[in-house]
């Protein structure tokens, strides 16, 4: 909805959320892998992650905020409230993220496990 405001030149007035939970995760030894991976290879594998991850979010009332690079947000209680939900959402979302780590792949490296690294914030 602020997009959409933004979008046609909308003013955006501050908003406070009483209830909301973060989740914010980022792979571990990105960096390392990046360098040893060709620039294509990496946005596949971010590409393939990330879609995957995507739709697990389909199952929650969650939202995804942003990703840039290997960091990937999403949150709960907002844009539209959900009372006390929000962090079950999350916490049940985030399980199911590093359930999917443990079985994803990486197409140029087949054999190498990620590993995520995640925090949750209320």
């Amino acid at each position: 909805s602020v997009a959409e405001k933004l979008k046609l030149g909308k003013t955006i007035n501050p908003e406070y959320f009483q209830q909301v939970t973060i989740f914010f995760s980022d792979i571990v030894g990105f960096t390392k892998l990046a360098a040893e991976s060709a620039p294509m290879q990496v946005v596949d594998l971010l590409n393939d992650l990330y879609t995957c991850f995507d739709t697990i979010l389909e199952n929650f009332d969650v939202y995804k905020v942003e990703t840039i690079g290997d960091a990937y947000m999403v949150v709960s209680g907002l844009p539209v409230p959900n009372g006390n939900r929000h962090a079950a959402e999350i916490a049940t979302m985030a399980l199911e993220l590093l359930s999917e780590v443990c079985v994803f792949r990486i197409r140029h490296k087949p054999g190498h496990q990620l590993q995520l690294r995640v925090g949750i914030h209320s």
